[in-house]
C-alpha cells in the first residue's frame, strides 16, 4: 500500500497538508518499505483559505491509502476521505521512518478494522463459486 506524508524537510511529518512543501510517498508492506517518490510544491503555500491549492496535492496522493499530516483543515480532510484515503494526524513532528515502522508493526499483527479496509483497497474482490452450497 502507498502511504503519503506531508513534510517540509522530507524527513519528518511536520507539515499542514494545505501548505506542505513536499508530499513523500512510500510503498509499505509488512516486511519493509521504500520511498516511491517525493512531490514538491512551489508558490504561495501559506494558510489563506485558498482551496485551489489542494487540487495538485490531492492529485499527488490519489493512489495512496493513508495520508499522515501534522494538521489538515476540515474541507481538506473531507476531500481526502472522498478519495478513499485515510487521513492520520500526528500530535507533534516525528520522523517519517519511525511512523513507517509503527505502521509496519500494525500490519504484521492484527490491524484494526479501518486499516484492514485500507489494506483491501485496490485488491480485486473474488468469489469462489465452488465454496457455495448448492
Amino acid at each position: 500500500m502507498k502511504v503519503a506524508f506531508a513534510t517540509q524537510d522530507c524527513k519528518r511529518i511536520d507539515a499542514h497538508f494545505g501548505w506542505a512543501k513536499n508530499i513523500a510517498i512510500y510503498d509499505l508492506e509488512p516486511d519493509g518499505f521504500a520511498l516511491d517518490q517525493v512531490v514538491a510544491f512551489e508558490g504561495d503555500l501559506k494558510e489563506d483559505g485558498d482551496e485551489d491549492k489542494l487540487a495538485p496535492k490531492l492529485e499527488a496522493i490519489k493512489d495512496c491509502s493513508i495520508l499522515v499530516v501534522a494538521a489538515i483543515g476540515g474541507s481538506g480532510a473531507a476531500r481526502v476521505v472522498a478519495q478513499n484515503i485515510h487521513p492520520m494526524k500526528v500530535s507533534e513532528p516525528e520522523p517519517i521512518e519511525g511512523m513507517l515502522v509503527k505502521l509496519q508493526d500494525v500490519l504484521k499483527g492484527t490491524p484494526p478494522p479501518w486499516l484492514r479496509k485500507v489494506m483491501a483497497k485496490g485488491q480485486t474482490k473474488t468469489f469462489d463459486f465452488e465454496d457455495e452450497d448448492a
